[in-house]
């Protein structure tokens, strides 16, 4: 996986910092993110922590996007008080859209720390 980066975030992705915060607060959920797909539509989501059911909030906003018919990302957000992203999430939005995304991960209340990309 990559190493993570300053953060420099996009106009365009600060919107995806919005979402992915309103998303957490909104649900109380453990994380909140948000992806943009390459036709420049978002998709947010919460962490899903069910008995049956466990999927990280990018795992989420990923399958959202594949289920849509996205043909790739742009961008990820992921706002969690982890200190680190999980491996798995980051592999995830790799298989489906390369190694290019840039993945920024952010503090709950939206201060993001670091990107992954390339």
């Amino acid at each position: 996986m990559s190493e993570p980066q300053a953060v420099q975030p996009s106009p365009e992705d600060k919107k995806l910092v919005t979402l992915a915060r309103a998303t957490r607060a909104r649900t109380g959920a453990a994380e909140g993110a948000a992806v943009r797909d390459s036709d420049g539509r978002t998709y947010a989501a919460a962490t899903v922590d069910l008995p049956s059911l466990q999927v990280s909030a990018l795992g989420v906003c990923v399958a959202m996007a594949v289920a849509s018919g996205s043909g790739g990302l742009e961008a990820a957000v992921v706002l969690t008080e982890a200190e680190s992203l999980v491996d798995a999430d980051l592999a995830a939005v790799r298989d489906f859209a390369g190694a290019a995304v840039p993945v920024h991960r952010g503090d709950i209340r939206g201060n993001l720390v670091e990107t992954h990309a390339g």
